[in-house]
């Protein structure tokens, strides 16, 4: 950790007054002390390359609070690696333009799998890259994007904006966030997908870091329960690519992988 002493109450106090002074909406305060200090693990968790990207769903802070507060984060001597706020639609996207773009860049070789969970399908089908055209086009265009920001080092903590008039935000954020089976469905089909009282997997991937804290959560994901054996090689290589991500740092600790098997009458994507 880049903090004086990082367990210290001192520091803790400094990153929940860093999001508190910056993402304060108005006369309204910051989030709350334990949100505070989730949100700097996940963005601390980003900087150094153990996810790829961190999509903010605190509160309705728009892209120059967020800049703001990570440059308070910086600041401080908590972060030193560069950021950037990729705003896509109404939602902003926290990123590490370097590991982002390795990311993607291996999403284009194909080493993920995509579940189309269209409303026309009896159940969820497995589908790659190459047979879903628009999303290799989508994928490829935010590569460009934000391979063309490694080349200026001139801000810290810079901002974009992407126009997505057309796509899927679900499966942009499935991809961006690192997720090694995003969902996708078919837009003119609406938001309705087939996977009511389908039993799931649902992933979570946590690490330890401040004492007396809950555990970062790095991801949380699903996966048809009936397509698992199909996938199991696709996550056993995400599972093993985490793992080496988490050893290569030592700001966390105790990476704990699980999963459980839920059915919902209606799932929201």
């Amino acid at each position: 950790m880049l903090l004086p002493d990082p367990m210290s109450t001192l520091s803790t106090q400094l990153l929940v007054a860093a999001a508190q002074q910056t993402l304060g909406l108005g006369k309204r305060r910051g989030p709350p002390r334990a949100v505070c200090l989730h949100l700097a693990g996940e963005v601390l968790a980003v900087a150094l390359g153990v996810k790829p990207a961190l999509l903010y769903d605190v509160n309705c802070a728009g892209a120059s609070e967020l800049q703001s507060y990570l440059e308070e984060l910086q600041g401080l001597g908590f972060l030193n690696q560069r950021l950037h706020i990729l705003e896509i639609g109404e939602n902003n996207l926290i990123v590490s333009p370097d590991h982002v773009c390795q990311h993607l860049e291996q999403v284009l070789l194909g080493t993920i799998a995509f579940v189309d969970v269209s409303s026309s399908q009896p159940h969820p089908s497995i589908c790659s890259l190459d047979e879903v055209q628009d999303l290799k086009a989508l994928v490829a265009e935010i590569f460009t994007h934000l391979q063309g920001l490694q080349r200026d080092l001139s801000l810290a903590v810079s901002c974009s904006r992407l126009h997505s008039s057309d796509w899927n935000l679900c499966t942009a954020f499935g991809i961006l966030l690192g997720y090694p089976v995003p969902y996708t469905f078919r837009l003119n089909q609406g938001d309705d997908n087939c996977l009511a009282l389908t039993p799931l997997r649902v992933f979570t991937a946590q690490i330890s870091w401040l004492p007396s804290q809950l555990p970062v959560l790095l991801y949380s994901f699903s996966v048809p329960e009936s397509l698992f054996p199909a996938l199991r090689d696709i996550l056993n290589i995400w599972e093993k690519d985490l793992r080496t991500r988490c050893r290569a740092q030592k700001d966390f600790a105790d990476l704990s992988i699980s999963s459980e098997i839920v059915t919902l009458p209606a799932v929201a994507l």
